[in-house]
């Protein structure tokens, strides 16, 4: 089997969809099934990786995060369908990829499973957060009638749609009437496991508060992007300063100045910046007391599923895809957007049992969490089942068009 996925957010410095496709293009190497990768970038060229490749079609640059491209030109990654006649093509997101992908015609188009994998949300990503101080969420979802009115008709076009978390297949059933299959992303539960903890290193970082190792510590991971809503969580955490709880957080993003500037407001609030070092990351999360998200706009999730899997309580926005990582024996929830009320979440997960709610959290890692491995066997056994193969087998790469430069 061979997929192609169509994705406008893939970037060589991408956050998490970089890192979900990448670890796409390892299991299906690891199991035989091709993947390709048509993404947009600031030049034509094609990475070779084992068992697949990764296409930049070249595109404009988004103004407000240059990491990130738009696709442009249908006619070139049009011809890429052509020639790669994948078994399956995959577009990631609702704007112009998939409407790429959804128009696409020919003998290579028929015979090809259209599957559109829902990784953005822009109503709750943009427009609701941009609108938050003034109108209600409900009232903005009902004005974006022309937005679930799309992606209604551009789903028509495909042959599936696959949501990664309950809560946002939920959400477009409602907003646009599409029904979805729930393919849960999975965590790496040997990385993030809670035999991390560290208690010289939780001792570290409360000391740089100068805090005794009997406060508490939240951890808040997350690009520094206005949906993630970071100046609200600050806000919720710097009603707290006088009662020993403190907060890291990692992450960095075009809002820098802006999350800066909250953190130093809130004055409990430390920025550890970018981790790349996993293992790190996951000695910092099984270390803290809890994770504080803020984000309702998750189509996923997995940050979530990462604090869960490193064995900490959770305390997250009532919507969004974090959501399907909470439950009441091991978290709390707060009105999106409501500083105040976040602060009471974190008071009433503070005043609970500690101790129990590890065991909780412990617990739930076995019964909550799919691994990377099951989400993918999952997710290529719905494609198998689905996809009409090509009567042309895919070419071992894809041919390489006039003035395409392929990386070293």
């Amino acid at each position: 089997m061979h997929i192609v996925d169509v994705a406008e957010f893939y970037a060589p410095l991408g956050g998490g969809v970089k890192t979900y496709i990448d670890a796409k293009l390892a299991f299906g190497h690891q199991t035989g099934v091709k993947v390709s990768v048509i993404a947009p970038g600031p030049e034509d060229r094609v990475e070779q990786r084992d068992g697949g490749q990764v296409i930049y079609v070249k595109a404009p640059a988004i103004p407000v995060d240059t990491r990130y491209h738009v696709f442009w030109k249908a006619a070139p990654v049009v011809q890429l369908l052509d020639e790669l006649k994948p078994d399956v093509v995959e577009a990631s997101s609702p704007f112009r990829g998939a409407w790429i992908v959804a128009n696409w015609q020919g003998r290579a188009a028929h015979m090809a499973h259209k599957a559109l994998f829902m990784h953005a949300d822009p109503v709750a990503a943009h427009l609701q957060v941009w609108t938050q101080d003034f109108l209600h969420a409900d009232t903005v979802d009902k004005a974006s009638f022309w937005y679930w009115r799309y992606l209604a008709r551009t789903a028509q076009r495909f042959d599936s749609v696959v949501v990664g978390s309950r809560w946002f297949g939920q959400r477009i059933q409602k907003q646009a009437g599409i029904g979805s299959e729930l393919v849960p992303l999975g965590v790496d539960k040997t990385l993030f496991h809670p035999c991390k903890r560290d208690s010289e290193l939780r001792r570290q970082l409360l000391a740089e508060f100068g805090l005794p190792q009997s406060a508490r510590l939240l951890v808040g991971v997350g690009r520094h992007h206005h949906e993630k809503q970071w100046p609200v969580v600050f806000e919720a955490v710097g009603a707290l300063q006088d009662e020993n709880v403190a907060m890291i957080q990692i992450g960095n993003g075009f809002a820098n100045e802006r999350v800066h500037k909250a953190a130093a407001a809130a004055g409990n609030v430390k920025l550890l910046g970018h981790v790349g070092d996993r293992e790190k990351l996951a000695r910092i999360l099984a270390s803290a007391d809890a994770m504080i998200h803020g984000s309702r706009a998750e189509t996923f999730g997995l940050v979530a599923s990462e604090g869960l899997a490193a064995g900490i309580p959770l305390i997250l926005p009532a919507e969004g895809g974090c959501t399907d990582a909470a439950d009441p024996a091991w978290s709390e929830l707060y009105e999106p957007g409501n500083a105040a009320a976040a602060t009471d979440a974190i008071h009433r997960l503070l005043n609970r049992n500690p101790d129990q709610l590890r065991v909780n959290a412990i617990g739930a890692r076995r019964s909550h969490i799919s691994t990377p491995a099951q989400h993918f066997e999952r997710l290529f056994s719905l494609y198998r089942n689905n996809a009409t193969p090509v009567l042309t087998p895919a070419p071992a790469t894809a041919p390489i068009p006039a003035g395409v430069r392929q990386a070293a």
